[in-house]
């Protein structure tokens, strides 16, 4: 099963930009990180992907998933 990601990642030509996972074109880019992590967020629920924040350094610093998880955490709150 191919899983569907989007990326926030460092834009070389300045700003932040919003990509999706196994592509090479960015879908748009952002004047600020919090802007392109906003609506990097909204398109991952909306296609229930996974969701990756790369710092400066393009290193994963935080992940999230709003799909169908196959392994979901054991314990219930």
């Amino acid at each position: 099963m191919i899983r569907k990601t989007q990326h926030v990642v460092k834009s070389p030509s300045g700003g932040w930009a919003v990509k999706r996972g196994g592509s090479s074109r960015v879908t748009k880019i952002y004047g600020t990180q919090k802007e392109a992590i906003e609506r990097g967020r909204t398109l991952s629920k909306a296609q229930r992907a996974e969701f990756y924040i790369h710092g400066i350094d393009g290193k994963i610093r935080e992940k999230d998933s709003y799909g169908k998880d196959p392994y979901p955490p054991k314990d219930k709150k």
